[in-house]
């Protein structure tokens, strides 16, 4: 087993540029505040392992680090794929399909949630057309909920479309990260 662990390490084509036990426990987050947004376990720790991949994953691949079942990944990149989070690729010669993170996948992922807003919204419209009298404190609450969706929604549109014109005019560049233990000089980017 432990000569077996050495060659898969070896062979691993995925180079980590960080510990496991950090790996693992930023994967396992991942899946946890996922879960608490409505996705499931495994697809959060699904994007957070593509997140950490410094290139496409199999979902062979995929399967194997999360050590759950391929049908489990293919379900879960099946739902990142529909909300833009998650894009397939291809290699040469190769039928298998390949994910790794869509470009903007934060934006995808705010789209999607003002989406949801937006059809919330319509259902309360559609509530006050078919019983137009419900109680003073009903259309109050009402009130209420239309005015917030359609205010952060409004606003996270805006934000959403002045950060799509940001990016297209000047590509996001890396940033240098500090080595654990250091920090950067004061006034550089860090």
């Amino acid at each position: 087993m432990y000569v077996q662990s050495i060659l898969n390490a070896v062979n691993d084509t995925s180079v980590r540029l960080m510990a496991t036990r950090d790996h693992d426990w930023f994967v396992g987050e991942m899946g946890l505040t996922f879960e608490a947004d409505g996705f499931t376990r495994i697809g959060g720790r699904l994007f957070g392992h593509l997140l950490l991949a410094d290139r496409p994953l199999s979902l062979d691949e995929l399967a194997d680090a999360l050590k759950v079942s391929k049908a489990s990944i293919s379900t879960d990149s099946r739902r990142l794929l529909e909300k833009g989070v998650v894009q397939r690729s291809a290699k040469p010669g190769d039928r298998r399909d390949y994910l790794q993170i869509a470009p903007d996948f934060f934006s995808s992922i705010m789209q999607h949630r003002v989406e949801r807003w937006k059809k919330l919204n319509a259902l309360i419209g559609e509530l006050k057309l078919r019983s137009p009298s419900p109680t003073a404190t009903v259309r109050a609450r009402l009130r209420y909920m239309e005015d917030v969706y359609d205010y952060i929604s409004g606003r996270v549109d805006e934000a959403l479309g002045s950060w799509q014109a940001r990016r297209a005019q000047k590509p996001a560049k890396p940033r240098r990260v500090a080595k654990a233990g250091k920090h950067p000089k004061r006034g550089r980017a860090a």
